[in-house]
C-alpha cells in the first residue's frame, strides 16, 4: 500500500508534513556545513597556510565555495518559507526545497572531498590525496544517492 493511501491525509495536510519533514532534514545538514565552513574560514589565517602548494590552494578555494554554496542552498528554503508563509503554495515550497537541498548536499559533497584531497595532499603527497579523496567520494556517492535511489525503485 503507498504511503499517501496509508495516511489518507489530504493535499494540505500532506504538503504541511513534507515542509516539516524537509525543514527537519536540513536541521540535520545545516550543522555540518557550518562547521566545515567556518574551519574552511580560519584555514588560510593559520601558520602552515603559506606551505601549501599552487595546487593545494587551487583545491582548498573549490573546497570554500562549495561550502558556501551549500550553506546558501541549504538555507533558502528556510528564507523562501518565511517570505512566502502564509501566502505562497507549500506544495511549491517543498518542491522547490527539495530541488535547492538535493543541490546543497551535492555541493557539500564536493567540499568534503576537496577537503580531503587537500588535507591529505598536504600532509602524505598527492597519490595518497587521489586514493583518499575517491574512497570518500564513492562513499558519499553509495550512502547519499546509491541507497537513496535503490530504495526510491524499491516503492
Amino acid at each position: 500500500m503507498a504511503d499517501d493511501e496509508e495516511r489518507r491525509e489530504s493535499p494540505k495536510e500532506r504538503h504541511d508534513r513534507e515542509l516539516i519533514e524537509l525543514l527537519n532534514e536540513l536541521r540535520v545538514a545545516l550543522p555540518g556545513v557550518q562547521v566545515l565552513f567556518a574551519f574552511l574560514l580560519a584555514v588560510p589565517f593559520a601558520r602552515g597556510w603559506s606551505k601549501v602548494t599552487g595546487f593545494e590552494q587551487d583545491v582548498f578555494f573549490v573546497a570554500f565555495m562549495a561550502a558556501a554554496a551549500s550553506s546558501a542552498l541549504l538555507i533558502a528554503t528556510s528564507s523562501i518559507h518565511r517570505i512566502g508563509w502564509r501566502v505562497t503554495n507549500k506544495e511549491k515550497i517543498v518542491a522547490t526545497g527539495n530541488v535547492l537541498t538535493l543541490l546543497g548536499l551535492f555541493a557539500l559533497a564536493v567540499a568534503i572531498v576537496s577537503v580531503v584531497l587537500v588535507v591529505t595532499d598536504y600532509i602524505f603527497g598527492r597519490t595518497a590525496a587521489i586514493a583518499a579523496s575517491a574512497s570518500v567520494a564513492a562513499l558519499i556517492a553509495v550512502t547519499w544517492y546509491g541507497l537513496g535511489l535503490v530504495l526510491r525503485e524499491e516503492r
